[in-house]
């Protein structure tokens, strides 16, 4: 199903708007609504409802600004477009959760990795339903974030979430594989 298809749900269009934003105009956002978008990642589903996500939102002006200066400067400064974001949501994991390290030993698979991923989803589409952009990174320093707000190493940073009302939405569709390319029924091909 193509966006051009009337025959959307909703939600596939919802999913079909939402796109990486990476300029920001300068109004703030309302921190209701940014509250709605952590209720939306809070209801998240995960592995044994161990729900590992935690979230450092970092709204004030002058604390941003002086974070960002620190996190986006030498090698990582292709992310310094961030910095005109109004609010960025630092997305990190608590790692003392059994559940999770049990998993990992016996699946070899980082659960809280994929939980992770479902809240900071959910987040991201509550935002683009209120009409707010938001750009996933992981181009940041890692070493620089966790001096900066010194955080505990229980805590594994994964990600930042740029967000703040769009400068200009990119209309520009980015090309998707075809439903034939990802998907088998019942066999690989």
């Amino acid at each position: 199903m193509n966006s051009k298809n009337n025959q959307m749900t909703p939600f596939q269009k919802l999913v079909s708007q939402r796109k990486s934003i990476r300029r920001f105009n300068e109004r703030n956002l309302d921190r209701t609504d940014v509250l709605k978008c952590l209720e939306a990642a809070r209801l998240a589903p995960s592995a044994e409802n161990a729900q590992p996500w935690r979230y450092l939102v970092i709204d004030d002006p002058d604390v941003k600004n002086k974070f960002a200066d620190k996190v986006f400067s030498g090698i990582y400064s292709v992310s310094k477009f961030a910095k005109k974001a109004p609010v960025l949501i630092l997305v990190m994991a608590e790692l003392n959760i059994i559940t999770h390290r049990i998993a990992k030993q016996i699946q070899n698979i980082q659960f809280h990795l994929i939980d992770i991923g479902i809240s900071g989803e959910h987040l991201v589409l509550q935002a683009e339903e209120l009409g707010i952009g938001s750009c996933w990174m992981g181009w940041f320093s890692i070493r620089k974030t966790r001096k900066f707000f010194n955080i505990p190493k229980k805590y594994k940073i994964l990600a930042l979430l740029a967000m703040g009302y769009y400068d200009k939405k990119p209309s520009r569709e980015k090309k998707r594989k075809n439903i034939e390319e990802i998907v088998w029924f019942n066999q690989l091909r």
